[in-house]
């Protein structure tokens, strides 16, 4: 188990990047949750086996449709397991 912190920056905001994102880890069964940054980046955090969570972080990379990601800035660190589900905050 692993814990991952992802910084998502570009055209992020608007093109339902955070409902894609808890889609995908909800898929892969991951915690945690993803949420928009007053800055117009995507903040994610998420924890789980470190093969799924680099799987969410190549999603981050590309996005969903419409999103144009410019850059992704990411660590991976020691999991907290303070999440029981993976959601979206406003």
């Amino acid at each position: 188990m692993k814990r991952i912190i992802i910084n998502v920056f570009g055209l992020v905001q608007g093109v339902f990047f955070r409902y894609t994102t808890r889609k995908v880890a909800r898929k892969l069964g991951l915690t945690g949750y993803v949420k928009n940054m007053p800055d117009g980046s995507v903040y994610i955090e998420a924890e789980g086996p470190e093969d799924k969570l680099k799987e969410l972080l190549q999603f981050a990379k590309k996005g969903p449709k419409h999103a144009q990601v410019e850059k992704t800035d990411y660590e991976f660190k020691d999991p907290q397991k303070q999440f029981a589900n993976f959601d979206y905050t406003f």
